[in-house]
């Protein structure tokens, strides 16, 4: 089965998981592009349509919940898949995260081929 190459935006403000992230990633061939916050991450998609978003929920200038909330009120970002990461698994994050309409919840630590799988399938779903 060959996979499509995607184009993939990973904001987090932590630069070890983004390199991790882009490292697992592009394993798959796909274009990853990383930014450290959220007013980067909304900069890039004035101009770009990824297919899918990994958001920190944590960031600077804006989290990872305000992003997807807005990203999901934009007719052309609307078919982006848009995993939250975080560091919580608790019922107030998955709430929040259900509320801003988010695909899925990716919780740190990441595990490589675990995500791969999940963010391939998201995109597939999307594209249907």
């Amino acid at each position: 089965m060959v996979l499509m190459a995607y184009t993939i935006l990973v904001a987090d403000d932590e630069p070890a998981i983004r390199t991790m992230l882009e490292v697992i990633l592009s394993a798959d061939g796909h274009e990853i592009v990383t930014v450290p916050d959220g007013r980067a991450a909304l900069e890039y998609l004035r101009e770009h349509t990824p297919d899918a978003m990994l958001l920190d929920v944590k960031m600077p200038h804006m989290d990872g919940f305000e992003i997807c909330s807005r990203v999901k009120r934009v007719k052309r970002l609307r078919q982006s898949a848009v995993l939250l990461l975080t560091g919580f698994d608790d019922d107030q994050t998955r709430d929040q995260a259900k509320l801003v309409g988010a695909d899925d919840l990716v919780y740190k630590p990441l595990s490589g081929k675990n995500l791969r799988g999940r963010v391939n399938q998201l995109i597939e779903a999307r594209r249907r």
